[in-house]
């Protein structure tokens, strides 16, 4: 007779692994629970919101081809995920956030498949063989605990950072399916592999490490040295490498996206890089703080940074060695620094020195790393370590998410931890200014400012916010600091231009609305402003085809709608004016200028009583306002008695 308890108990081993897949994922999604509102941020605006390629579904080729200057810049697939989100729930953020929690879950079960499988090769480095249930647990550990950390934050939080995620998962795709055609003999298994890589080049830039990251794995797991493996597999090598002709394409015309800047030397920014890594490993370790924004700051020369050189060179020299002698813990510290070094190395990102989402995928090696480990020191206690280590480091990320809540809240935090970083100061006085709080976003701009005022978003913001502050004069000169600074942006010469115009500085604000136009030709507003100065010059018959051209751009644009109608009324054309003086009134009811302008030409063309129900409109919105009263007391003497 069986034993039944030795039948439960093997059923259990068998349900195991879906037991733990639920548990993992349902550990994640109450660790971003509370994310499915943030709203866009930073990079999300160009990338996302005003990225016109989106709305291009049943266009693949601009879809695949986004804008040069955006995070999805030679990056298509990525932009190609937002278009399908676009499609789907328009700028609706929620959507957005789904599917990044769902590439991070995906990633996490890719990895757990990746270690699981790798951990049961028979690898002669290993002291002993592992059984199949202890390799299952502990590659799920190790996924746990990844998926987890609150240093994963900003990468799945963080819309734009989709790119980072996707490609991991793409770049874990790689090695597993590689992983499985080398051991299965299966052709169909390496063309996955090729496709992925090919796949991942199109999504980031990271994914450029892969074919090297694939040939030392082979060597670690599978081959034994370099050598054998190239003369096993040359022929997948090669076509691995052959996606870097991919991503050299793709990165042909992406120069605006920050990547090498002359302000910044490389061997400024490999120093600057060597206090970055040992960062990223003191976060990965002890999370805290975690900082949405870093700023810029660069090494200016060894003296500054000589412990944390020594240090990287001393953590080199160890992979190096480790990679000869104990070729699987040298695999994990190669993992980290290969991840690392396109961001983090001679290759200087002008917009950030630091950034947490660049530890998304290299994290993993650490968290395998801890996984394995608990299985050696503590044996079967090994798990419930790992469930109540990853239950801490849940509470955590859900803590640190709620920071990112809206933009004041996030800004308020990186000005906290970072306060003389001027681009967080300039961020929190946009996001303050936006909420309506305009005292405190004057006082955060102005102190941007005085850190770094060649910073072009931070004058261009205090330049707005002076303006709402009825400062104009001030306004226009932050206007020109910004475009000194960070010229060729169309919203601050079409700010600068309105600014100006407020002044009755015409000829400037229309020079400022043409070449806002020039650089973005689908800007509406700029065009209608750009009418509306023409026009109060006198260069009406100028003005009338903007009008038309923001309007045809955006048909709901109130503000064109009214000034064509008072243009079309003083070149003498009353019934063309009419039904733009309708669309105002009807969008903006408690326009007294419509109203009473919309009365007058009423009159003229003979519609009294329409005339007077205008006038009456107007009256009621402004009692004081002695035009419409005479104009109504003139309108009902003509009417019949």
């Amino acid at each position: 007779m069986s034993d039944p308890t030795q039948s439960e108990s093997s059923a259990f081993v068998r349900r195991e692994p879906v037991i733990l897949g639920l548990l993992l994922a349902a550990a994640v999604l109450f660790a971003y629970s509370n994310t499915l509102e943030v709203p866009f941020l930073l990079d999300d605006t160009v990338s996302i919101v005003e990225n016109p390629t989106l709305r291009r579904l049943s266009d693949p080729l601009a879809i695949l081809k986004p804008p040069a200057n955006s995070g999805v810049g030679g990056r298509p697939v990525a932009n190609l995920s937002f278009a399908l989100n676009f499609a789907a729930g328009g700028l609706s953020v929620r959507g957005y956030h789904a599917v990044n929690l769902g590439i991070h879950l995906a990633a996490a079960f890719m990895m757990w498949r990746l270690v699981r499988r790798t951990l049961l090769l028979p690898v002669r480095h290993c002291r002993e063989p592992i059984e199949e249930r202890t390799a299952g647990r502990i590659a799920f550990g190790a996924a746990f605990l990844w998926a987890l950390h609150p240093l994963q934050t900003e990468a799945v939080t963080y819309i734009s950072q989709r790119t980072e995620s996707l490609v991991a998962f793409l770049y874990l795709a790689t090695l597993y399916a590689f992983l499985r055609g080398a051991t299965a003999g299966s052709r169909t298994w390496m063309a996955l592999s090729v496709v992925s890589c090919a796949v991942g080049m199109a999504t980031k830039e990271i994914m450029v490490t892969a074919p090297v990251m694939v040939l030392l794995f082979d060597r670690t797991f599978l081959a034994g040295s370099l050598r054998e493996a190239w003369q096993r597999r040359r022929r997948w090598y090669l076509a691995l490498a052959a996606s870097w002709g991919l991503l050299l394409f793709l990165l042909l015309d992406v120069h605006e996206r920050g990547v090498g800047t002359a302000a910044v030397s490389s061997w400024h920014y490999a120093l600057t890089s060597c206090r970055t890594i040992l960062t990223y490993l003191r976060l990965a370790g002890w999370p805290a703080p975690l900082v949405f924004d870093y700023g810029t700051v660069v090494a200016t020369g060894l003296s500054e940074v000589w412990p944390y050189v020594l240090a990287i060179g001393g953590l080199l020299l160890a992979t190096a060695v480790a990679l000869r002698r104990w070729p699987v813990a040298g695999l994990g510290a190669a993992w980290i620094f290969i991840l690392l070094a396109p961001a983090t190395s001679f290759v200087p990102v002008a917009g950030q020195t630091v950034a947490e989402h660049r530890m998304y995928l290299p994290l993993a090696a650490l968290t395998v790393a801890a996984a394995w480990l608990a299985h050696r020191w503590l044996g079967r206690l090994a798990l419930a370590a790992t469930l109540g280590l990853g239950i801490l480091l849940a509470t955590a990320t859900f803590a640190r998410n709620r920071d990112y809540r809206n933009e004041v809240s996030l800004w308020t935090d990186t000005v906290a931890k970072q306060p003389s970083n001027p681009r967080a100061h300039a961020a929190l006085g946009a996001a303050l200014l936006a909420a309506g709080k305009l005292p405190a976003a004057l006082a955060s701009l102005e102190r941007a400012v005085h850190l770094n005022p060649g910073l072009g978003e931070a004058q261009n913001n205090l330049a707005t916010a002076l303006h709402e502050a009825g400062r104009t004069a001030e306004a226009v000169r932050h206007f020109a600091a910004a475009l000194k600074a960070r010229p060729g942006v169309a919203t601050t010469h079409y700010n600068f231009g309105n600014a100006l115009q407020e002044l009755g500085r015409l000829p400037e604000a229309i020079a400022q609305q043409e070449q806002a136009l020039l650089l973005r030709r689908d800007f509406p507003e700029a065009a209608c402003a750009l009418a509306l100065a023409l026009s109060a010059t006198g260069r009406r018959d100028e003005a009338i085809p903007r009008f038309r051209q923001a309007l045809r751009l955006r048909p709901d644009l109130t503000p064109a709608h009214l000034g064509l109608a008072n243009t079309l009324a003083l070149n003498g054309d009353l019934d063309g004016a009419l039904p733009h003086y309708e669309a105002t009134v009807r969008a903006v009811p408690n326009s007294v200028e419509a109203r009473c302008n919309y009365g007058v030409v009423l009159a003229r063309r003979g519609r009294v009583a329409e005339a007077v129900r205008q006038f009456e409109a107007a009256l009621q919105l402004r009692p004081d306002l002695e035009e419409a009263r005479a104009n109504l007391a003139a309108l009902r003497a003509l009417a019949p008695r």
